[in-house]
């Protein structure tokens, strides 16, 4: 609801303050495009409140019983398809696609998705509400990537950028199995 001028003053400010950062896109028809996305500066302004005490608690469960923390991300994966899965139910591919991105941004990772063919999806999720805990437990994201394995089993699904290894964003690619 405002003006490009002042978006591109709000993003001034926001890459001044290292915020965000900001990579040219070529290829396209006049001036080059400038695509802005949120550096680790920002990963603690969207994180849950609860990141130390989560980190306190996993490194004690992990100190009594190591693959109890498998079990532990395992339990909260499991209970995420039972939510979901009656939603997903019967739905073509383009809507399971929508109702996970939805269910995702719902839990705080900004997420959204592109249809980049009939049978091709990109899910992008631009924070990680998880993101003191993904850096020092990687079940974490791979309980995430087994989430949506099982949320579009008609589908592979495969993470193509990860936020713990320095990309900008999570993002999974979604082809559909013949």
């Amino acid at each position: 609801g405002i003006s490009s001028s002042a978006v591109r003053q709000h993003l001034s400010v926001l890459r001044s303050a290292g915020l965000v950062a900001a990579r040219q896109e070529r290829g396209q028809p006049g001036r080059p495009a400038d695509h802005y996305h949120a550096t680790e500066r920002t990963e603690p302004l969207f994180e849950t409140t609860d990141g130390d005490f989560s980190i306190e608690l996993l490194g004690d469960i992990e100190a009594e019983d190591p693959e109890l923390v498998d079990r532990v991300f395992e339990r909260r994966r499991r209970r995420l398809v039972d939510t979901a899965r009656e939603e997903l139910a019967g739905r073509p591919i383009d809507e399971q696609v929508s109702v996970v991105t939805d269910l995702l941004d719902t839990q705080g990772y900004l997420a959204d998705f592109d249809k980049l063919d009939d049978h091709h999806y990109r899910i992008n999720l631009h924070n990680c509400p998880i993101w003191t805990v993904a850096n020092r437990f990687r079940q974490a994201c791979n309980a995430e990537l087994d989430l949506l394995r099982e949320l579009i089993p008609d589908a592979t699904v495969q993470r193509i950028t990860h936020k713990t290894a320095g990309a900008h964003t999570c993002a999974y690619d979604i082809t559909v199995r013949d």
